[in-house]
């Protein structure tokens, strides 16, 4: 019987790996409505600017995708029960208007980390975290 139980957590686990793989494909493409998607209508969303609602979120990730056409690298990704925990290499180029700064064409890459809850197939919560110091230095921005 243990053995059975483990194999329907493993399956719901790789569902819900596949699931933040398609987060980042939706960032790689810039398809904001497929990223949209993925969230339970309820989702709550924390990252380097605090908490946020979808509308919100979408806001910032549109001009993570438009002003500095974000592309997401997964280095490593665990999952246990609904949590997945993910470690990324962000890359980019500050290309169009982002935080009301102007571009500079310089490029960054930094180590970001995001953590989901997955429930009943859909992003449930999700925390992230970047180094927001470095990509800002790398893109010619002020630290203040």
């Amino acid at each position: 019987m243990e053995l059975e139980v483990k194999t329907l957590e493993t399956k719901q686990q790789e569902q819900n790996m596949k699931i933040v793989q398609q987060y980042a494909d939706a960032f790689n493409k810039g398809d904001l409505d497929a990223l949209v998607a993925l969230f339970a209508s309820d989702a709550e969303i924390q990252g380097v600017l605090g908490k946020a609602n979808m509308e919100r979120a979408t806001e910032v990730w549109r001009q993570l995708i438009t002003g500095l056409g974000i592309q997401l690298t997964i280095e490593g990704m665990i999952a246990e029960g609904d949590d997945v925990a993910v470690r990324y290499t962000e890359r980019g180029i500050f290309k169009g208007s982002f935080m009301g700064h102007e571009p500079t064409g310089k490029s960054f890459e930094v180590a970001a980390m995001e953590w989901f809850i997955i429930r009943d197939g859909k992003i449930q919560q999700r925390w992230g975290t970047r180094d927001s110091a470095s990509l800002a230095r790398q893109i010619g921005l002020p630290l203040n």
